[in-house]
């Protein structure tokens, strides 16, 4: 077997490509699932047997550190993707978001330090920058906490940054912008628009039309995480994953209206408009510097990563709850 290593938040959207592309590479993969009483692994569940198979699956919570450190024990690299994400949740529930992000990312940082961990992959959140004061936002661009959630990456960040100029340990940010794509929850607009419309709503209920944002395809997010970790001039920085390229909430729901029923309207609604001054209306990444220091490029465009979405959405609505908000 290859290189061993441990993916927190394997269970997670992200977390389970992340796990896939890993598997194929031929690394040994210890894949960290929050434990639960109905041993449910996320989508880790759905991945055929033969795949399944080559996975070590540990159970527990980013916010114990002694499962942490058990779960780290023989890792020579670590990507740490578990964290709660949902911003309308954030904005009533701040505690758990410092408690599984900030106190989570420490343990993982402290463990690799006694462990003598070789590589960690920490990672963040275009949502840390805030509203755009200049595009591309590149690296440079100054943090702004507009969310509980934000917030809490911001001081994860930090907590990493500090590890590496603290005690040397070989740390990495990697900072995707917004991704999307098959196995990704209601809470996030790409599936909220498309599972709606594969419903047969004719009505698309939405937040906030203007702002904009810049779309990943998660198969390139994955391998951004690949192509990092595999460079050692990475080591210490904080890196975007991003296209270079924005569309608005607006422009995005008509497209998708027009592909899927052109008989659907929008309708705003009010309970999903974030306040006025959380709202990031500009989100528009530079990737300048993962092209620098990796061999990463977007293999994806953007109508072919809606193409896989929107048949993984058709193939999967009975996951899909569209009768409500789902924050």
């Amino acid at each position: 077997m290859g290189k061993k290593v441990l993916i927190t938040g394997s269970d997670g959207f992200i977390g389970s490509h992340v796990t896939e592309k890993l598997i194929e590479e031929g690394y040994d993969v210890r894949a960290f699932v929050f434990y639960n009483s109905f041993n449910n692994w996320g989508w880790l569940d759905t991945f055929p047997k033969d795949k399944l198979k080559n996975i070590d699956i540990f159970t527990g919570d980013v916010r114990d550190p002694n499962g942490v450190r058990k779960a780290m024990e023989g890792i020579e690299e670590v990507y740490h993707l578990a964290a709660l994400i949902a911003i309308p949740f954030s904005y009533h529930s701040p505690d758990s978001y410092v408690d599984t992000n900030i106190k989570g990312t420490l343990n993982v940082l402290q463990a690799a330090r006694d462990l003598g961990t070789q590589r960690v992959l920490v990672t963040s959140t275009s949502e840390v920058y805030g509203t755009a004061q200049y595009v591309p936002i590149d690296e440079k661009h100054p943090l702004q906490g507009q969310s509980p959630y934000s917030a809490t990456k911001i001081g994860a960040d930090k907590l990493a940054e500090s590890f590496y100029r603290s005690f040397n340990l070989p740390v990495t940010i990697v900072r995707p912008f917004n991704t999307y794509g098959p196995r990704q929850s209601a809470r996030a607009v790409i599936p909220t628009i498309i599972t709606q419309l594969l419903a047969g709503k004719e009505e698309i209920k939405l937040g906030s039309l203007s702002p904009t944002r810049d779309f990943n395809f998660v198969k390139d997010t994955a391998n951004g995480f690949l192509e990092i970790a595999k460079s050692t001039k990475t080591i210490g920085e904080e890196i975007n994953i991003a296209t270079g390229e924005e569309i608005s909430i607006g422009n995005l729901a008509n497209e998708l209206i027009r592909q899927i029923n052109p008989n659907a309207r929008i309708i705003c609604e009010e309970d999903r408009l974030r306040p006025e001054n959380s709202e990031v209306n500009r989100l528009l990444g530079c990737n300048k510097k993962i092209k620098e220091l990796t061999n990463w490029e977007a293999q994806y465009s953007f109508s072919q990563g809606l193409s896989e979405t929107i048949e993984f959405l058709k193939n999967n609505m009975d996951k899909y709850k569209t009768d409500i908000y789902n924050m």
